[in-house]
């Protein structure tokens, strides 16, 4: 509906949505954003100015205000996840993570031009579009077997340097865990069935013991 106002205003020139140009039901819809100030419904003063530059009566109008702008601005430029189901591509597994493993993740892909060994490609583009189930209270990802590699690695780094909870529970339900001195002897082992994409990684780089998926 802040879609339709915008576009409806800025084709108009003066930036209002009339009476004319929603149904009933979608004025309702309207009125109803009003009451959370992303709308602004047109005054008597501005609906006589409507109605002099229509040469008819504009009982209704409205447009945004700059909270819905902001919002409409907002929601138009979010990045998007790269798929919506994890059948949506047989090489990427669904996760799901409670909110301190994915606050974790977050410092993670953050520090991504500061880490000698970087989240893995695609990591931080999942983190910033995952999708959160407030029923459950998961943030919901679909990862590649490196991305769940280096997940792990972002959560052994909260491990070593605050709780091992978040590291743990990923290991225990997605059987996987960084472990630094096989990454080094041996580098990044398949994960889940699936081989790593940085299979031949330099010695030194992030790596992952399996114990079984969920």
């Amino acid at each position: 509906m802040l879609e339709a106002l915008g576009e409806r205003g800025q084709a108009a020139g003066h930036g209002w949505t009339l009476d004319t140009e929603l149904l009933p039901a979608h004025q309702q819809q309207v009125n109803a954003l009003e009451n959370q100030g992303l709308v602004e419904l047109a005054g008597r003063e501005d609906r006589a100015e409507l109605s002099a530059l229509e040469g008819r009566p504009v009982r209704w109008a409205a447009r945004l205000t700059p909270y819905g702008h902001d919002t409409l601005t907002y929601a138009q430029s979010r990045p998007r996840p790269e798929s919506t189901s994890g059948e949506a591509d047989p090489d990427r597994q669904l996760v799901e993570l409670i909110p301190s493993q994915m606050a974790a993740l977050r410092v993670f892909v953050a520090l991504s031009g500061r880490l000698r060994v970087p989240p893995a490609a695609g990591l931080a583009e999942q983190v910033r579009s995952a999708s959160c189930d407030h029923g459950i209270k998961r943030w919901r990802l679909h990862l590649t077997a490196e991305q769940i590699a280096s997940a792990a690695y972002g959560l052994w780094l909260h491990r070593m340097t605050g709780s091992a909870a978040e590291a743990n529970r990923f290991a225990r339900e997605y059987g996987v865990a960084h472990n630094p001195a096989r990454a080094s002897d041996e580098g990044p082992p398949a994960v889940d069935g699936l081989p790593s994409a940085a299979g031949g990684a330099a010695p030194g780089s992030a790596g992952v013991s399996g114990r079984g998926s969920r």
